[in-house]
């Protein structure tokens, strides 16, 4: 079992930065592939960035890319999401998300996601 503890989510302007947090407990924590998604009011659950276990490889949405940063700390067992450059339609809340599995690929279906986050609430004002 992985619980999983998001935080850092707030009011900001377009065109300011923040980091969200990801705590986790539970498993050892450099086994998990962690993800990032997002839920908009009314819009469907997306991917947004992704990093392997040992954080050499990450992957990201293109919506977000070259934007976004998502790094993590195994000693810490923390994983973060650093968002520049934000826009109004990165007005979400985001979630953190750990893969159960084996594999050390990070993927961006949401079914292969086993542990979720209660979600940080981003808002971005125009």
């Amino acid at each position: 079992q992985v619980q999983l503890v998001e935080s850092g989510g707030k009011l900001v302007q377009a065109g300011d930065s923040l980091r969200v947090s990801c705590a986790a407990s539970g498993r050892s924590f450099s086994m998990p592939v962690m993800g990032w998604f997002r839920q908009a009011p009314g819009k469907e659950r997306e991917f947004v960035a992704g990093i392997n276990r040992s954080g050499s490889s990450t992957h990201y949405a293109n919506s977000v890319k070259g934007r976004f940063t998502v790094s993590r700390d195994n000693a810490k067992n923390t994983v973060y999401l650093q968002m520049n450059s934000l826009k109004p339609e990165d007005t979400a809340d985001y979630y953190c998300a750990a893969d159960g599995n084996d594999f050390d690929v990070v993927r961006s279906a949401r079914n292969v996601y086993d542990y979720w986050g209660q979600g940080t609430h981003v808002t971005v004002a125009s």
